[in-house]
């Protein structure tokens, strides 16, 4: 995960494999946080241990709107070549077994649709998470034989994820709304403005504000009102990293005042504008402001 300053990632054992490597990682969290997770050539496979930091959560930013952030679970995938932007709130240490996995482990090469790379960030398999956990158990308590058993199990873990991803593909999303309706939501979201109201975007979809809420729920599992307000912190989130004062990003927001915009964005992220500020280095403008 190439991070900001604000964590630190350290190895507590590790077994490499012709298949794969296996980690036992420690994730150190000093506030919030914000960085990229990169597979490169391998999938990305984490299992958390204990608790993850609060409200972690990911965009595949390659494929989604900067603001489609969705909640990362106690275990998700990341495929070859896919670039997911992972940000979460709040300190934490955290622990993880961390799979990279060669694609040649995996049955066949799978198709990465939206709604499969949605399911990636968490996987609710049981048989993914039994055997990360026998991986998990090998890391800790290494015996004879340990690299070919360490072999058999990520194996056996290509073909659970490739069945887990089969199923998925295979369950249709009933009473969503179509790709151009949501593309044209998160279009809107990226306007660094006032927050469109639900006759605003309903009009915008030709639908009812009932039918709107009802397939955006559907389609993206929250509501479209947390997820309208999300994303107004992410715009927020990445002006502060800016020179902007707070009092200009709050009236770019379409917040009546300061104030007003500090309550909210406390009450969302658990710290004040400035706090954010101190807390999480500033990358250069090209690469946040733009």
């Amino acid at each position: 995960m190439a991070q900001q300053q604000s964590a630190r990632m350290t190895i507590d054992a590790e077994i490499r494999v012709p298949l794969a490597t296996a980690q036992l990682v420690r994730f150190d969290v000093y506030g919030p946080i914000a960085g990229v997770l990169n597979s490169m050539d391998d999938y990305r496979v984490d299992l958390a241990l204990t608790p993850r930091p609060s409200n972690a959560r990911a965009c595949y930013n390659s494929r989604w709107s900067p603001h489609r952030f969705e909640r990362l679970g106690k275990v998700y995938i990341v495929p070859p070549h896919e670039t997911v932007q992972a940000c979460s709130d709040g300190s934490s240490s955290q622990m993880s077994i961390l799979c990279h996995i060669k694609p040649e482990a995996m049955p066949a090469e799978m198709q990465w649709t939206d709604r499969r790379l949605e399911a990636s960030l968490d996987v609710r398999d049981s048989n993914v998470r039994g055997l990360l956990l026998r991986l998990a158990h090998e890391m800790r308590h290494p015996g004879f034989a340990s690299e070919m058993l360490v072999e058999l199990i990520v194996a056996q873990l290509g073909i659970d994820l490739a069945r887990y991803c089969t199923r998925v593909h295979d369950v249709p999303v009933s009473g969503g709304l179509s790709p151009w309706r949501l593309r044209l939501i998160d279009e809107r979201l990226r306007e660094v403005q006032a927050a469109p109201t639900l006759n605003e975007l309903a009009g915008l979809c030709k639908l009812s504000v009932r039918q709107l809420t009802r397939g955006f729920s559907a389609s993206r599992g929250c509501s479209i009102g947390s997820y309208v307000a999300n994303a107004r912190i992410d715009h927020a989130k990445r002006m502060l990293l800016c020179d902007e004062s707070v009092k200009a990003i709050s009236y770019s927001l379409g917040f009546s005042s300061p104030s007003g915009f500090c309550y909210a964005f406390r009450r969302a992220t658990g710290v004040t504008p400035r706090e954010f500020r101190q807390r999480v280095p500033r990358a250069p403008a090209v690469a946040v402001c733009a």
